[in-house]
């Protein structure tokens, strides 16, 4: 009889070691779920000083600390609270198992739980908090093999970083920047007893719902600490009277969301994990600027939104954008897509394409300067007619300028000084119409039909797009591209850091030449609405057919910006909002407000030695020896206007 039950005995012992073999090896894969943890991490966008200015994630905010980086006082603390024995014991507690059996079996329930920190940390990462003993039972497994392969500090590591924390926060290290506005080596006592005790019950517990149940919950933390030992008398008095400040805020900051969004589209393609992969990405932003961007912004499209009438629907699709970068570098200081980003995502400053209108005149006259034309050229500024054919049929062309009249003979610096269209048109039908469509390809233009319609902006960019080309003016000649993006930092340190991009276009003394009618533009000219006392500024107001879109594009000498205003349907704005009226102010109020905080940057222009000064005229003028003063100093007006064919 008793070889029977012995045998028997076996049999279930064999039956039972088999059926855990197979438990086993049904989950051990769990096991390297845990061993290579790679959770979700936000990722942290700062400006050109350093200051983050957000977050972004996929689900989970979280910030990865390294074991090493966490404070002993927060171990300790979780330790203390949660699984006392964790150094000792092998990823199960048996005397603590052995307890809750038995308040069980009293209860006739499951009302006490026994899980060490590392089967908190399985249940959380690889299997369902329900209360089922086969679910238990993989649990014990999970950790006494978890803990034969990771060491106890690199257990808590995971932990820290994976436990939910309330509010949001995944992480202790983003759970203490969200709470308390601070690193973890800041924090006091009582905060640390704070975060420690809040993985039991996060949303009862969160302090900035429950403040007295969380300090209660802080307290049991820090008189455990006391009970055992790990604190003196001092530090548990001072920790218990302690009431800390609770910050109740988003970590996802965003300060500056049409600049991240920009950053985050020149990066998707190559990183595609970029907003929830725990890169540390380092932008070009300066934060003043960007405030005084929006602010100015906003301001014109109030003020514009006054002289409108309300009962016009058309004001409902206003809008707006900017962009000022660095002149030398093309280093993105500030850029706004939009007047007000909680009521449109669109980013217009790189989205968008829009017809440049006379805004693309600087081009056209730089052009003619480097085909031997001098500020000084006489220009006929009369009305022509230009017959046409579209398919098949005749049709006429009589531009006009703003306003309507012509004054019969003005000089080229007075023509790009007051935009005028008739003596543009001339113009470039002098200089030649495939010279001038070629030139403008080699400036970055691609939106370009080989007519005369070019000398109306008829060519489509974006703010982005418009600003590289500008930049041979703002930068001597040599174009610089406009980047966001100076350092990307992954989880694991590597960094790449992204350098200026440029290209020589024309010489500096022959860019001088626009620089200096430009600064006419805003002295005396269409632009005047961009001056700022104590600085010299160049520009150029664009105003495209029927007031569909508004333009302003400048620069002091050391930062270029460009402003652009229009209805997102792409139909007309009011008559009286022209790029002098509407976007001229923004640039003179960015410059004002950014001078304010930064007295230091360069105030004047300065003259490349290749440029020369005479008199003609009785005026003071520029020549190069590319741009020689005229020999002509009087044309006679033709006495009646011409006419051209034109095919379109």
């Amino acid at each position: 009889m008793i070889k029977y039950i012995f045998g028997f005995f076996i049999i279930l012992g064999l039956g039972a070691a088999g059926w855990l073999y197979n438990l086993y090896d049904e989950i051990k894969h769990d096991v390297d779920t845990v061993v290579n943890y790679a959770p979700k991490q936000s990722t942290q966008f700062y400006d050109k000083d350093g200051n983050i200015i957000a977050n972004t994630f996929k689900d989970e905010n979280r910030e990865y600390v390294k074991y090493d980086d966490i404070p002993a006082r927060i171990i300790e603390g979780l330790v203390a609270i949660e699984d006392t024995q964790f150094f000792e014991h092998s990823g199960i507690n048996p005397d603590a198992i052995s307890r809750a059996i038995i308040k069980d079996i009293k209860a006739g329930a499951f009302v006490e739980g026994a899980s060490t920190l590392t089967q908190q940390l399985i249940k959380m990462l690889v299997l369902s908090s329900e209360k089922k003993i086969m679910r238990k039972v993989k649990e014990a497994l999970l950790a006494i093999r978890l803990e034969s392969i990771l060491t106890k500090e690199e257990i808590l590591e995971r932990y820290l970083n994976n436990v939910y924390f309330g509010h949001g926060y995944y992480g202790i290290k983003t759970a203490a920047k969200g709470y308390f506005d601070k690193d973890l080596y800041e924090l006091s006592l009582k905060e640390m007893a704070i975060l420690v005790g809040l993985p039991r019950a996060p949303s009862f517990y969160d302090p900035t719902k429950n403040l007295k149940i969380s300090l209660a919950r802080a307290n049991q933390v820090i008189t455990r600490l006391n009970t055992l030992g790990w604190i003196n008398p001092d530090q548990y008095e001072s920790s218990m009277k302690e009431i800390p400040i609770i910050h109740n805020q988003t970590l996802t900051k965003n300060s500056a969301p049409y600049a991240i969004d920009y950053a985050i589209s020149q990066l998707i393609n190559d990183i595609p994990d970029i907003k929830y992969g725990g890169y540390k990405v380092y932008l070009t932003i300066d934060s003043d600027a960007q405030e005084i961007a929006k602010d100015s912004l906003k301001q014109s499209y109030d003020e514009a939104l006054k002289r409108a009438n309300s009962k016009d629907d058309s004001d409902k699709e206003l809008n707006g954008a900017m962009i000022s970068m660095e002149s030398s570098t093309g280093k993105i200081l500030a850029i706004v897509g939009g007047v007000d980003y909680n009521k449109s995502v669109f980013n217009r400053a790189f989205q968008s394409k829009r017809q440049a209108g006379s805004a693309i005149k600087p081009f056209l006259y730089q052009i003619a300067l480097n085909e031997g034309y001098n500020p000084a050229s006489q220009l006929f500024d009369i009305s022509r007619t230009y017959n046409y054919t579209v398919d098949g049929v005749q049709k006429k062309w009589q531009p006009k300028n703003y306003g309507g009249k012509f004054e019969g003979i003005v000089t080229l610096r007075d023509s790009l000084t007051f935009s005028r269209n008739l003596s543009t048109l001339n113009l470039v039908t002098d200089v030649g119409i495939d010279l001038t469509t070629n030139e403008l390809k080699r400036y970055g233009f691609n939106d370009i039909v080989g007519n005369l319609s070019i000398t109306l902006g008829s060519m489509s960019v974006t703010l982005v797009e418009f600003s590289e080309a500008y930049s041979i003016f703002s930068n001597n000649g040599v174009q610089v591209k406009p980047y966001i993006i100076e350092q990307i930092v992954n989880k694991n340190g590597e960094v790449v850091t992204i350098e200026p991009q440029t290209k020589e276009i024309i010489s500096p003394e022959q860019s001088y030449l626009i620089t200096s009618i430009l600064n006419d533009v805003v002295t005396r000219g269409t632009g005047k609405a961009a001056q700022v006392p104590g600085i010299e500024l160049a520009g150029k107001t664009g105003t495209t057919n029927n007031n569909v879109d508004a333009w302003f594009c400048g620069y002091s000498p050391s930062i270029q910006t460009l402003v652009w205003f229009g209805n997102d349907n792409n139909t007309p704005m009011k008559r009286t909002e022209t790029g002098g009226k509407i976007a001229a102010p923004v640039f003179g109020n960015f410059y004002k407000k950014y001078l304010e905080l930064h007295p230091e940057i360069p105030r004047t222009f300065t003259m490349p030695q290749n440029v020369y000064t005479s008199n003609i005229n009785g005026k003071t003028e520029l020549f190069t020896d590319k741009s020689p003063l005229p020999e002509i100093d009087i044309l006679v007006q033709p006495s009646s206007p011409g006419e051209e064919v034109l095919e379109f």
